[in-house]
């Protein structure tokens, strides 16, 4: 993008919610977002969905306090710059993990964003691409995008149910599209929480047999109201012997780091584990993937294209993620709740709710 190109209105004054120190409370604070330009579609939040991942920005991987988490963003359009040509005020809108790319790299260009080569800028915690300002996230009641990344809501969806999908649902949305998830394919999805939940969701819909893995026999039910066809208790090394040389494709959403090897030999021959919760470290004794040809992988959050696809596919099929729905004034306990794993999938602030 150019930088030289020029804000059409003066900045304004917004409200968040701001860990005004790595690790602290999320406290109300004023701060300018910054002015709408030619090509910004502004909105006045509505939802904002609360992921694992600002627990880790408050905590460890914030660069810059005062910090205002959210990047799952449901608004309603307020205003448009004059060369918006796929909005206008009283649209519904989304907006995800990312804001703005260089738009000329070869991934960016495949409408695959998310890996620009000069790395994206993110909804919260990065630098604008024109005017070097800081990002601030959706814990707020008015933001400002660029249309090339806000999506519309797509007409039927429940808006709260929605938000999560702009990041958790298009986090394993894309893998699944990736690696060919559908009818005659065997899917395992390890971790049936936040992520999971959905990507259980997304693989029946796509036609294949679900397995869920889980450690905890009690969200067995759980599961199979998802959309699971079977549920394997993956602490129990006979229920796992028998899922060796299964599987077509295994989505592992869990976090922590566990014995991985068995996981692996439920994979078929050149099948792929694709791990999207960035344990600290894998598991692994490697010779399991020599013997059967098979891969480790992993995935971002998503592009353009499959965020579109993702929401197409969600619209035809009803799906949403299963929320709680919060006031922002209760966001300190609400973070503590999730801290515990305290959340079935997902919590959503009501922005409205104060």
């Amino acid at each position: 993008m150019s930088n030289q190109v020029k804000a059409i209105k003066s900045p304004r004054q917004t409200v968040g919610y701001a860990a005004l120190e790595r690790g602290g409370k999320l406290v109300p604070w004023t701060f300018e977002r910054r002015a709408l330009r030619e090509h910004d579609v502004a909105m006045n939040v509505l939802y904002s969905g609360v992921c694992h991942s600002d627990l880790h920005a408050i905590h460890e991987w914030g660069k810059n306090y005062p910090l205002v988490p959210g990047h799952e963003i449901v608004g309603e359009v307020t205003e448009v710059g004059s060369a918006v040509t796929r909005f206008k005020a009283g649209d519904r809108v989304m907006i995800g993990t990312i804001i703005d790319s260089c738009r000329v790299c070869p991934h960016c260009r495949q409408q695959e964003e998310t890996y620009c080569y000069e790395f994206p800028v993110t909804t919260y915690d990065g630098h604008d691409r024109v005017d070097g300002s800081l990002t601030r996230g959706g814990y707020s009641d008015y933001y400002v995008a660029d249309e090339h990344f806000v999506y519309p809501l797509p007409e039927g969806l429940d808006p709260a149910g929605a938000a999560p999908l702009l990041c958790a649902g298009v986090t394993t949305f894309a893998p699944l599209r990736h690696w060919q998830a559908g009818e005659g394919s065997v899917v395992g999805i390890v971790g049936i929480g936040g992520l999971g939940h959905l990507a259980i969701k997304f693989a029946r819909a796509m036609g294949a047999h679900v397995v869920a893995f889980t450690t905890s026999a009690q969200k067995r039910e759980q599961a199979l109201a998802l959309g699971a066809h079977e549920v394997v208790l993956s602490t129990d090394e006979k229920q796992m012997a028998a899922q060796r040389l299964r599987f077509d494709f295994i989505l592992d959403t869990v976090s922590r780091s566990y014995p991985l090897t068995p996981m692996i030999h439920a994979l078929k021959l050149d099948a792929t584990l694709c791990s999207l919760g960035i344990p600290p470290y894998f598991d692994l004794q490697p010779i399991a993937l020599a013997m059967g040809r098979r891969r480790l992988a992993s995935s971002g959050a998503a592009g353009t294209k499959d965020t579109r696809a993702m929401l197409a596919f969600c619209q035809q099929h009803n799906i949403v993620a299963d929320v709680e729905v919060v006031a922002i004034r209760d966001i300190n306990s609400v973070l503590a709740r999730l801290e515990k794993g305290d959340v079935r999938y997902r919590f959503v602030i009501d922005m409205q709710r104060g």
